[in-house]
Formats: C-alpha cells, structure tokens, sequence
C-alpha cells in the first residue's frame, strides 16, 4: 500500500453556512472556506476568469449520505458506475498534457466531461496517472508543499498533496469536494495495531447526483515497495467512490461524520477489524471468518474459512510455508487448518486468484492477513513434505473429470493400513496415481504399486493397502486418453494409520498391455507365498490365451469373462501373468509381475 502522508488540518464537526459574493460583471468567483478547528477563518476570493462557475462550500453529511454497516455484499461503489462507458472518457484524460496551470489543465479535462460524475472521473484518471507518490519528500516532509500549483509541477506528492489537488480541481469544476484527514491501514500496518495521536493519511469526499462519496487517488495510483524506495504507477479502480462500508476497512476519518455509515464505528472497532484489502473485493471475494485479525489456537489448530460469489483458487503461507496445515477448497471459498510447529506468534496470509481459465491476470494476490498466537503445538500434525495444497477433492478434480467421490474429506484414516475410494470419470481420461510418504521406505516404482486401479465402465475404483503406520499422500493425476503428453496432477489426499502392526506388500507390477478396464480379482498381494498353490483370477478380455509362467508355465482357463487357474510356486522367485493377443501369432506379452518370498 501507499505510506499514509503528512496531517492535514482536523475536521470541524459543524460546517459553517455558505457564503456568496457578488462577482463583478465577466468575472466567476469561487467561495472557498478553510478551517482550522472550528475557529473562523479568512474567506478567500479567487478570480478566475471565464468558464468556471462558483463552487459553494461542501455542505455536511447528512441522514441522506448514508449506507448501512455491515457492507450488505451488493456493489464495491456508493453509486451505480458503468466503467465501460468511461472508456472514451478515461483514454482521453491520460492523454492530456497540461502542467502550466490547473486552471488550463482542468479546462482540458473537462471538454470531453458533461456530467458532475463525469467531470470528477476525467479529474481522478488524470490525478492518478500523473502524479506520483513522492518516497523522499515523505521522508523529508519540511522541504514539501503540497499546494495544488506545485504538486502539478512537480509531478509528485504525498497523500496530502494528492487529496489538495483534487480538492482544488473539483472546485474549480464546481464540483463540491472536501479533503479529509485520519488513519489508514496503509504501508507500514501490522496487524492488530492501535492507532494513536495525529491523523496520518488524507483522502477525499466529493457531492454527486445529491450525495457524498469517497475516494483516494493516492492509493488509486499505485503502491509503494516495501523497502519504501520506489514507487509503482499501478492504477486501482476500487478506490474511486468506494462503497463507505467498505473504505471504513482501512479510512478511519478524524471526523465520524465522514464515515458516511449507519452505525458509525468506534477506533476501537475499526482497529480490531479484519483489514481486507482491494483484491479482497475486486476478486468477489465476500467475507472471511473468523472476522478478527488475531487468533488464539485451540490444541494447536487454528481455523479459518473464506466465502466468495464463485469458484476461486486460493494459497495460504504460514510463516512463509504451505507445510503446516490442510486447506480445502469449497464451491464459494476455502476451509483452512492450521497447526503451527512452534509456539508463538507466526504470521498467515491468504492469496487467491480468478479460476476462470481467460483470466489474463493470472498471479495469486494477497488477499487477507492474520497473525496466530500458538500456545501449544499439536506434533501429531507433523504432514509429509509430498502433501500439495488444497487436500481432497473439489470443483477442481469435478473440473478435471472427477465426480461423485466417495470420500469428500481430504484426510482418510485407516485401521488396518487399506482403504478404497470410488470416483465416476466424466471425461475419457486415463488416470495415475501414487502414493508417497517421508523417508525412504517407498521409491517411485512401488509407490505406484501399492495403489491399485479398477475400472468398471466409468466407475474408477482406487485400493491403496499402505506399507507400513504413518502419513501418506494419495497423488491422483490425469490425462486424455487421446493426448500423448504427460499426465497433470490434479489433487490429492492424506491417509493416517496408527496401527504399527500394519505391513501390506505391494500389489502386483503391470506392464503396458494390461488395459485400463482389466481387473485382478485374485492374487491382490505383490508378493505371493513360497511352495503354495496360489489360485488365480483375472477378467480380461479381448486375448486369446493367458498363462501363467515361472520355471514352467500353466495356462489359465476361461471362464466367462474370467480366466482362472491354480499355479504353484515351488522353486520360483518371480511368476509372470502373460497373454497371447492372437491365436495366429505365438507372440506373448508380459502383463502382470509377482515376487515369491524367499525360504
């Protein structure tokens, strides 16, 4: 965000009444009337020649100003604005080039302008794309004016300098506008701070169609880096009349008047909100719980949630790492646990991003920060480094052509070291998948072996029987049968098994011959007993013979769409189910690959 700047004058509560002159013949006089508290003040009289018409004083906010707080989720802006047909109108401003005087540049800007909103537009396109934020004169304020004339030579100010300019050309567009002043959770905010003394930042109001509204061209501009060096011209439109129940997010005004809310809200309330920031809304992002910045864990987890208008993509960074907990991703939002390693206070941002595959813009923002205080640490939610985020299924994996999954928790805990997940594909996809744990106990080859894949028409049926006790991640991934390419990952689960005794070998190795809708009904084990008669049963069809061979060979029989057979393993250290495609041909092709234990 861009700094807060330098501190205006405080806003009186009472305005005094307007008041008007008589302009001498040819001649427009605009009133202007400053106060400092509420004591009376000069009148100055500005002769300005043909072509401006006299601005009277802003009147206060009154009943008719108001919206109500909370934000009722309708629009980002206090009025109905049709951006697109600003677009003439915008192009235009930017191109004007005029630095000689105000007076010439507004008169420039408002050839193109007929109404009062479409005057303050060209005014704010113009402000925000040529002035810059000034990183040195913030540093070195004393050196700094922030009068209208010289912000518009210099080509850079601090938020003052932005809220006085724009106060001016409205005023000589005889547009009511008024600077205001207070706090900003802006460059520099730490979550959960109080704010304290002088006003720090100033914005503005300005009286369209018979009402107040707000904005802040210094933040419409750009934003500052955070070694608070340079500056970035980045325009941001959600700054330009902001809805008030939402600019209360991170403008609090030295004078509650200016809030423009019912209720209005205390310091204190504002201090202790959630601090949203513009992507918050510009992604229809709509609300996030809990609502308070700090949150206490409960045995070492903490919870938050995020609600949106549509599918969106989200990541989370917890002290900089996604390792320390398990997000999912709901139809309107996300579900996020956290369980931090150590205790203290360790910072969460939350960062999303459009779903919808033309958004050009395609970087996750920073949407929301919390800062979580870690009593006790929960060691049992230590995950394994493999674990992706978001965990389990989601519109995402539907997306991909995963439906109906029969387990929509992302976490599958298991007594005796198997489980089996059913998915209906709606795509023709082939699929992969494999399973993967800390530590070495499981090479690439046999996590791939210890899932098994069944189809039964376009039913998808994954067995996992797990090595050993532990945490392992299910990793699904896929591809069209059609492409060539390599498989996408798509998404994946945690399964937990406490049971030490658990030690499942390995499902048979499958070469490329065994087809996706071939089915292993018995042996399921890898790994088959030594000097044992082992029976076998596979559906398979579309092959002429299928036999099972070691130091000999048996052949299986068919029967219906199953070929069976006993085999016995005496003398054999690995047996080979192989099939032969074509009665005519006496070529075999290996496609299933068993171990026989050792004496």
């Amino acid at each position: 965000f861009v700094p807060p700047g330098r501190r205006g004058p405080a806003d009186p509560c009472e305005q005094a009444p307007p008041i008007t002159s008589s302009p001498d013949k040819g001649t427009q006089v605009t009133v202007e009337i400053h106060h400092e508290d509420t004591s009376p003040q000069l009148i100055k009289r500005l002769s300005l020649g043909k072509g401006f018409q006299r601005t009277e004083a802003p009147r206060p906010p009154g009943a008719k100003d108001l919206h109500a707080y909370p934000w009722d989720k309708s629009s980002l802006k206090s009025m109905p604005v049709d951006l697109q047909q600003f677009e003439k109108l915008d192009a235009y401003a930017l191109k004007v080039n005029v630095k000689n005087s105000v007076e010439e540049l507004v008169k420039a800007l408002l050839k193109q302008a007929r109404t009062d909103l479409e005057k303050v537009r060209a005014i704010w396109m113009w402000i925000c794309h040529h002035i810059e934020y000034d990183v040195v004169g913030y540093h070195n304020k004393s050196q700094l004016s922030s009068k209208p004339r010289d912000v518009l030579q210099m080509g850079k100010s601090i938020c003052e300098g932005y809220a006085e300019l724009f106060e001016h050309m409205c005023s000589l567009a005889g547009i009511q506008c008024k600077k205001l002043s207070g706090h900003a959770k802006g460059h520099g905010y730490k979550t959960g701070q109080t704010f304290t003394g002088d006003s720090d930042h100033a914005w503005n109001a300005v009286y369209l169609e018979g009402r107040w509204h707000l904005l802040d061209s210094t933040w419409g501009s750009g934003s500052v880096d955070d070694s608070f060096t340079n500056f970035t011209y980045r325009y941001n439109e959600f700054y330009f009349l902001t809805h008030p129940a939402l600019f209360i997010n991170n403008h609090f005004p030295d004078n509650s008047n200016w809030q423009l809310l019912k209720p209005t809200l205390t310091l204190k309330e504002f201090e202790n909100n959630m601090l949203h920031n513009s992507n918050f809304y510009t992604l229809g992002l709509l609300a996030t719980h809990p609502e308070t910045p700090i949150i206490h864990t409960v045995k070492g987890k903490a919870s938050v949630s995020v609600d949106c208008r549509s599918n969106m993509l989200f990541m989370f960074k917890l002290k900089g790492t996604d390792k320390h907990g398990l997000m999912t991703l709901k139809k309107h939002g996300m579900k996020l646990d956290v369980y931090p390693q150590n205790t203290g206070s360790h910072k969460l941002e939350i960062f999303a991003k459009s779903s919808k595959a033309e958004a050009s813009d395609d970087v996750y923002k920073c949407v929301v920060e919390y800062v979580v205080e870690c009593e006790s640490v929960d060691k049992a939610m230590c995950f394994p480094k493999e674990l992706h985020q978001p965990v389990g299924p989601s519109w995402f994996s539907e997306r991909q052509g995963f439906l109906q999954p029969s387990h929509r928790e992302p976490v599958l805990h298991t007594n005796d070291g198997r489980c089996s997940l059913t998915f209906t594909l709606s795509k023709d996809i082939s699929v992969l998948t494999s399973l993967h744990t800390d530590g070495s106990s499981l090479d690439e080859d046999m996590g791939r072996r210890h899932v098994l894949q069944t189809h039964r028409g376009n039913q998808i049926e994954l067995k996992v029987h797990l090595p050993h006790a532990g945490s392992f991640v299910l990793k699904i991934y896929s591809k069209k049968k059609s492409d060539p390419g390599n498989y996408d990952y798509v998404f994946n689960y945690l399964i937990r098994c406490l049971n030490t005794e658990v030690k499942w070998p390995a499902f048979p190795k499958s070469y490329g011959k065994w087809l996706q809708d071939h089915e292993t009904l018995e042996p399921l084990s890898g790994l088959l007993p030594a000097n044992c008669n082992v029976q076998f049963k596979l559906k398979m069809h579309g092959v002429a013979k299928v036999l099972v061979r070691s130091e000999d060979i048996h052949p299986l029989t068919q029967n219906r769409d199953c070929w069976e057979g006993t085999f016995n393993t005496s003398g054999c250290r690995e047996v080979f189910v192989m099939v032969h495609e074509n009665a005519n041909h006496s070529c075999y092709s290996s496609v299933l690959r068993y171990e026989v234990e050792t004496q």
